[in-house]
């Protein structure tokens, strides 16, 4: 519900709908992009593309959309930006509260050893550990749901050392991937996806086989 997400957050960041008001937290699995990712491509490739990724959730959330022609359904993705700058909404705030995955934050941790130094904090799905991403919400504005009980997302990071060992990876060693190995995984990313996401976005046109025409 849009309620657990409000009350959770300053004013600031609220989602402007009732508290009863049915919302889903759309999450992509690391088997997205061989199953999802490269079809679009090959099947988009004639089309300007900017951002491979962006444009292939939001083709398959329209999709899902088509699904309830009788519904208003709001859409709101994980990149986009109110004119202030801020998020339009707090991804991995929406992912703990929706039960989809724990928001391991410096408030989670007894032992502080970070003094002024910003702690940032970061999700653990209980499956996909760090393999994973938040890619957006959609909203039902029409649907209340005033007797949908919250699920608590899983603690599976609950010690105090692997919460520790954990933000201090994704905030200084974020860059060798090690947070996301932080439990025992179902399944990571393939080698290929690796090597996508760790290029640079000028260059990941070219290891999906995108002409220059393409960009």
């Amino acid at each position: 519900k849009v309620g657990w997400y409000n009350a959770v957050l300053q004013p600031a960041f609220h989602l402007p709908y009732p508290d009863d008001t049915l919302a889903f937290v759309v999450l992509s699995t690391p088997s997205m992009f061989d199953k999802a990712l490269k079809p679009f491509v090959n099947k988009e490739c004639l089309k300007i593309i900017r951002d491979p990724v962006d444009q292939c959730v939001s083709h398959h959330l329209s999709h899902v959309k088509e699904k309830f022609p009788d519904q208003k359904v709001d859409v709101i993705f994980d990149y986009e930006i109110l004119p202030s700058r801020k998020p339009k909404f707090l991804a991995q705030t929406a992912a703990h509260v929706a039960g989809a995955a724990y928001y391991y934050q410096r408030k989670d941790v007894k032992l502080d050893l970070w003094g002024k130094k910003k702690i940032y904090g970061v999700c653990i799905h209980p499956k996909y550990g760090g393999w994973f991403a938040i890619r957006g919400l959609l909203l039902f504005p029409d649907i209340q749901v005033p007797f949908l009980e919250q699920s608590a997302p899983v603690d599976c990071v609950s010690t105090e050392e692997k919460r520790i060992e954990l933000l201090e990876q994704y905030n200084f060693h974020w860059q060798d991937g090690r947070y996301r190995d932080i439990i025992e995984v179902k399944e990571r990313y393939s080698a290929e996806q690796k090597a996508y996401f760790a290029t640079p976005p000028a260059e990941r046109f070219r290891l999906l086989g995108l002409t220059q025409e393409a960009q």
